[in-house]
């Protein structure tokens, strides 16, 4: 856990917190609180929509020998290699039914260190929603490490991606 995680102890009082870059306008703040929510496999996923770069159509991948199962290989995005996880691949996906998008994302590195580009394979972008006190869920199941809470949406639960976390508990070689 980094320090920031620590040091909030609530999911909704981690979603307000400021990074220390941000000054604080109420765009800036209403953004911390949306939520870009996709699809892998059969579960629904959620990011900040800070942390999302974009959404890109399926791309050519390049396989990496002797990878690990949830690393599906890299793809050059605008020349730059981003290393493409697949989240869901516990469920084991069906023959011929591949990912159809890739959700870009970004983790600030600390203390000066490069920020860290990972692409997560999803079979569906459903879209962003605001969250408020009430769509946050504290509670995420304990058998999915990577994430931090839930998000309800739509009469369903989002789970809320810390990629931090995500880092942790699918390592990428540094490219």
């Amino acid at each position: 856990m980094d320090d920031r995680t620590q040091s909030v102890s609530t999911l909704a009082e981690m979603d307000r917190a400021q990074p220390e870059d941000i000054h604080g306008s109420y765009e800036e703040r209403t953004a911390e609180r949306q939520y870009c929510v996709f699809r892998a496999g059969r579960e629904r996923f959620c990011l900040s929509v800070l942390e999302v770069e974009e959404v890109v159509d399926w791309p050519v991948l390049t396989r990496i020998p002797l990878a690990p199962a949830f690393l599906l290989g890299i793809f050059n995005l605008r020349g730059t290699i981003v290393p493409l996880l697949d989240i869901a691949f516990t469920e084991g996906r069906r023959p011929g039914l591949q990912p159809k998008h890739v959700v870009v994302a970004s983790l600030r590195g600390e203390s000066g260190a490069a920020d860290l580009r990972m692409g997560i394979a999803a079979d569906e972008v459903i879209g962003t929603y605001i969250a408020n006190d009430q769509t946050l869920l504290e509670d995420a199941p304990k058998d999915v490490p990577h994430c931090r809470g839930m998000l309800r949406h739509d009469d369903r639960l989002a789970l809320v991606m810390d990629l931090r976390r995500v880092a942790e508990v699918f390592p990428v070689p540094v490219i």
